[in-house]
């Protein structure tokens, strides 16, 4: 059958190919395959076309509608809602349940999905504090997409009409939200908006048992007590389930084995209980990883969410991904491409989706070998913001299409060389201008194909209409179509097997990229195992209070002490590249009262401190009203607190000439090498000096002075590295770090020497602390 579709394609397009002029060559834009797909995708057949009837267009079209796809294997790589979608909608948005059953999964029987796992934002992120698991929020925004009509028939019996509800019920359960703990599954249905009734018996029997796996198990109590999302506690569920109620998190961390078989066969059962197949969905791997972002500037950034969040104004110089242990490659990932017809990877976050899959060691080797399949790369539509916004040829420039794959190509161990050979795009043009210029007041902006210079790369760019037209007149909104998409990677397939598809240039690539060695934690500290040590560290800190009426800080009370532990655990949660380490020296929180408050500001706004008197951190009590302040505060102080009881004395001086002041002289002697308690070992701390502008005094042991010019202002070294240790963690936060630290964005000019060496001062500041604070030693 499909032999005889695909042979009946090659007759009709050698009809509109093959003559001299061919009717081809009269009609619509772009190259022989971007004609085609105009037609697959609807647009209206030509008239008074030498050479070929309108009824000949209609059977051309029909006939790439109809190609033969039902043996053909797919694999489509990615992550997050970019994947979702394309699959078969974004099962998160709330009008899913009205068209479940669309997109890839429903054109392509044998589909696949390879899942990235580093995502940490929401209720993942919750998860991760209690759980030695994988990221699972974008593998059941994944599995809800792949719920399959035709598999909820043939498994339940089911009409049309029941399947659609079927899938509109999964939708309400697993996308179901709380903030506060069930106390019952009775409590748990009720409040979630679905009944059991409304499944089929066997569906109903499998969430009622897995309900109440997940209340029983008391592994799974203190996520309850989380704000989460019920699916991904379900998925939870069913991989604790498999795994003896014994193991806890220190079992479970150092058997990882036993874990990825957890993963994999828990996430094999609820699949196929909700309409998926057992192995339609699968984890790029199943040990736990971290997305990395170094941008240009020589920060580090740890972590999925923040680096969506991050607004570092430099473009990303690499993307890593730091694996808790030796990272495990599933078995069954490797047989899906090995076996694939088609391997496509899926839009989405640049660096946050597709990137992290292609680092898991072996995978893109995989794509590579494999030589039959069809590969293509769906391209991004919008800029994103933190990742998109700046190249690295030209940071203020547009964002092309190129710079996407250079991006892949100088992230991916090996280059991007046999990982696809097509880049699929939507032609801006196709859009109204009046809609793209509402996206450019909302601070979006496109992402421009420039064919040529794809071309150049050694790919074959393919524009289609692959955009949702409907959500463009319903909502002003451009997001991939996953019908359109389904319809034109069908379509490709059809002309790739009737030898018409346009094929890339014979060129290699250049971007061969580097071969990058695994990035593994060097104490393969966990985000779960981290909070409970974080935890357990605020837990026993002293939480006092100082009035003007008291001569000493009384103790915190009660509800005052908890929401203010809990405020700090998780400012400190929140910045994964806080290890615990960082709070050796804190013993406690003292909140000030305003009136009371005596530091000197003469050289700054910072309204925190910390005091190594009593290893207490002081806060001004006005900083706890806005969250944003008291993570300023805190980070600022915690990051004083890391120099510990550095200091023996210090002062300034005024300095005279000829009886008239020019400046002042700032001096600091630190502590003997015997009672330095400080998270620097004394060469560390004289390297920071010196970063920090300290000079030396010839013949002085451990003496160090800065001269000050006239009435400048003066930022100590205390306090500079709690100011650089906050903007590192985001640079939001101290904006006159940042503004010094802009001198790095300009090319040094040879003309002012000085310049430079500024420059090299701040690049080696930042090493520093990335190397030794926050103890990457990536170079």
């Amino acid at each position: 059958m499909a032999e005889n579709s695909i042979s009946s394609l090659q007759h009709l397009l050698e009809g509109v190919t093959r003559k001299k002029f061919a009717p081809l060559d009269f009609i619509g834009k772009g190259n022989l395959t971007e004609r085609v797909l105009a037609f697959a995708l609807g647009e209206e057949p030509p008239r008074d076309v030498p050479g070929c009837t309108q009824e000949a267009w209609r059977h051309l079209a029909t006939a790439l509608r109809h190609v033969d796809v039902e043996k053909v294997r797919v694999v489509v790589l990615g992550g997050g809602t970019g994947l979702s979608n394309v699959v078969g909608g974004d099962s998160r948005r709330a009008d899913w349940k009205e068209t479940p059953f669309t997109g890839l999964k429903e054109v392509f029987p044998r589909l696949h999905s390879i899942v990235c796992v580093t995502d940490d934002g929401g209720s993942t992120g919750e998860m991760l504090k209690d759980f030695p698991l994988i990221g699972l929020g974008d593998l059941r925004h994944v599995l809800l997409s792949s719920i399959r009509s035709a598999h909820l028939k043939e498994q339940y019996q089911l009409d049309d009409a029941a399947a659609l509800e079927t899938a509109a019920a999964l939708h309400g359960f697993f996308n179901f939200r709380f903030n506060t703990p069930p106390k019952s599954a009775e409590q748990l249905w009720v409040e979630s908006g679905v009944r059991p009734e409304m499944f089929p018996p066997a569906l109903a029997g499998y969430l009622v048992d897995l309900v109440h796996r997940l209340l029983a198990d008391e592994r799974m109590a203190a996520a309850l007590r989380r704000p989460q999302c019920l699916g991904n506690l379900l998925l939870a569920a069913a991989v604790y389930g498999k795994l003896p109620a014994f193991f806890r998190t220190a079992e479970l961390a150092a058997n990882q084995r036993r874990m990825q078989t957890a993963i994999m066969d828990g996430l094999a059962d609820l699949s196929q209980a909700v309409g998926v197949g057992p192995r339609a969905v699968l984890p790029c791997t199943a040990t736990l990883s971290q997305l990395q972002l170094l941008y240009a500037n020589g920060v580090l950034v740890t972590g999925e969410r923040k680096a969506g969040e991050a607004r570092r104004g430099y473009p990303v110089e690499r993307t890593m991904v730091r694996f808790a242990d030796e990272p495990l490659l599933p078995d069954a990932v490797s047989q899906c491409i090995a076996e694939a017809d088609i391997i496509i990877l899926a839009p989405g976050s640049l660096y946050s989706s597709l990137l992290p899959v292609l680092q898991v060691p072996g995978l893109a080797d995989l794509i590579r070998q494999n030589e039959k399949a069809l590969k293509l790369l769906v391209a991004n539509i919008w800029v994103q913001k933190g990742e998109t916004d700046a190249t690295r040829e030209a940071p203020e420039k547009r964002f092309y299409v190129s710079d996407l794959i250079r991006a892949y190509g100088h992230n991916i161990s090996g280059g991007i060389q046999g990982l696809f050979s097509h880049v699929l795009t939507l032609d801006l043009a196709d859009i109204p201008g009046s809609v793209l210029q509402n996206y450019i007041l909302e601070k979006k902006e496109p992402i421009y194909i420039d064919s040529n210079k794809v071309r150049e790369l050694g790919f074959e760019p393919v524009r289609a209409c692959i955009f949702s037209r409907n959500l463009l007149q319903r909502q002003r909104v451009i997001q991939h179509d996953p019908n359109a998409l389904a319809h034109v990677i069908r379509s490709m397939w059809g002309l790739r097997e009737a030898g018409f598809l346009t094929l890339p240039p014979f060129a290699e690539t250049s971007l061969r990229g580097l071969e990058f060695s695994v990035r593994i934690a060097p104490d393969k500290l966990i985000p779960c195992m981290r909070y409970e040590r974080i935890a357990r560290t605020v837990e026993g800190l002293e939480f006092r209070y100082l009035t003007l009426d008291a001569d000493l800080p009384e103790k915190m009370a009660s509800v005052l002490r908890r929401d203010i532990a809990s405020a700090v655990l998780e400012i400190l949660w929140r910045h994964p590249d806080i290890h615990p380490d960082h709070l050796q020296y804190l013993k406690g929180i003292c909140l000030v009262e305003t009136r009371s408050w005596k530091r000197c500001q003469q050289w700054d706004n910072v309204f925190s401190f910390y005091d190594p008197e009593d290893s207490c951190i002081k806060i001004r009590q006005d900083q706890t009203a806005s969250s944003e302040r008291l993570e300023v505060a805190l980070l600022i102080a915690l990051g004083q607190s890391l120099l510990g009881n550095y200091c023996q004395q210090k002062g300034m001086e005024n300095v005279f000439v000829h009886e008239r002041q020019v400046g002042r002289l700032y001096r600091l002697i630190t502590r003997k090498r015997q009672e330095l308690n400080c998270f620097l070992s004394p060469e560390e701390l004289d390297t920071y000096l010196r970063l920090s502008r300290m000079c030396p005094t010839e013949g002085e042991e451990r003496s160090y002075t800065r001269l000050v010019n006239g009435e400048e202002g003066f930022t100590p070294p205390g306090l500079l590295f709690g100011l650089v240790f906050a903007w590192y963690l985001d640079n939001r936060f101290v904006s006159n770090v940042e503004y010094k630290m802009s001198v790095m964005k300009k090319v040094p000019s040879d003309l002012i020497p000085e310049q430079v060496r500024i420059m090299r001062r701040r690049e080696k500041l930042i090493r520093f602390f990335r190397g030794r604070i926050f103890r990457d030693q990536f170079s």
